[in-house]
């Protein structure tokens, strides 16, 4: 057997399982981006993966692999960055119990993450959350639980995997309320509860019946929600908010749409973005700023803030000759 197999299967299970404890969902983006790096390996080398050798992997097949990505299957400059990092996890491991192959893992260590341009955020507005709460239908059970499910998203900015992984043991509806869950990272947090999103938690969880280990957004068949589930129901409402507010027409809603308008609505409330980063679970503060990037009103007081009030309008003209000639320069 080739060096590569044995390193790839340990890779999983002791480097990202046993070690470092990784998330189910960590863990499935690396299985995806190593099932996609053989395939590409097998398609241009020849030999089936199991058959592949450190070696086959060099820095010009990973270079060509992430342009294929790029190019040939549309994935964002992201996406393509988050393949590499998995790729530079993989040979990092790997230079440890293979130091025979050091020259070749170290120019695949040597490929830098691609550059790109940052965009800003979406985020919904109050009109737009009425209108998406609105086009529930709250006369059916899926309904009822569907306004909950983006009620508690807006409110507490949960990812969609917590979201999906919240029980209603997690769910805390006396004094204090707030819900708990164990977000990325494997970081656990509490989110506090308005009295309105309480209330609204409360009469559905009664409704909804189950015991504590039970999911609290679940299908009709009991069973949690998918992330897909979840974005199908999101693009239905957003279709049929359309008509009560054109400004959805333009906006791609996803339930990390809804996450960015909890950070938002934080924001223009005054709260510092270190207490955001808490509310949210982000392992860095920088990871907030981008919040700041997205609000114009915080830039139009600070700007409000630093403009002189009584200053006269026009460009400024040197009054000295030899002013005049390095202002010309």
């Amino acid at each position: 057997m080739t060096a590569l197999a044995p390193t790839l299967q340990a890779f999983f299970t002791d480097r990202l399982t046993a070690q470092r404890h990784c998330s189910p969902q960590t863990i499935a983006s690396y299985r995806d981006t190593m099932r996609l790096l053989l395939q590409y390996t097998h398609t241009t080398v020849g030999r089936p993966p199991a058959q592949l050798d450190l070696a086959d992997l060099d820095a010009e097949l990973i270079s060509a692999f992430l342009d294929h990505l790029e190019h040939d299957r549309h994935n964002t400059i992201s996406t393509r960055n988050t393949r590499l990092a998995a790729i530079r996890s993989l040979f990092a491991y790997a230079s440890l119990h293979h130091p025979e192959h050091a020259a070749e893992i170290a120019r695949v260590l040597a490929i830098p993450p691609k550059r790109h341009d940052r965009t800003i955020v979406t985020h919904l507005t109050k009109p737009e959350i009425t209108a998406l709460l609105d086009a529930t239908n709250t006369t059916t059970w899926i309904g009822r639980r569907d306004r909950t499910m983006i009620g508690l998203a807006i409110e507490t900015g949960l990812r969609v995997s917590e979201l999906i992984a919240l029980t209603r043991a997690d769910t805390h509806l006396g004094a204090a309320a707030h819900v708990a869950c164990h977000g990325k990272g494997r970081k656990d947090r509490i989110t506090p509860l308005t009295k309105p999103a309480a209330h609204a938690l409360h009469e559905w969880l009664r409704e909804r019946g189950g015991g504590p280990p039970d999911p609290v957004f679940p299908t009709s068949r009991g069973n949690p929600l998918t992330r897909d589930a979840i974005a199908r129901r999101l693009t239905l409402y957003t279709h049929l908010a359309t008509t009560n507010c054109p400004t959805l027409h333009d906006k791609n809603v996803t339930p990390h749409v809804l996450r960015h308008t909890a950070a938002m609505r934080l924001l223009h409330a005054g709260v510092d973005t270190t207490v955001i980063a808490l509310w949210l679970g982000h392992e860095s503060v920088e990871t907030t700023r981008i919040y700041l990037d997205a609000d114009l009103s915080i830039k139009e007081r600070a700007l409000a803030r630093t403009t002189p009030t009584n200053s006269k309008p026009g460009r400024y003209t040197p009054t000295d000759k030899l002013l005049s000639f390095l202002e010309a320069l």
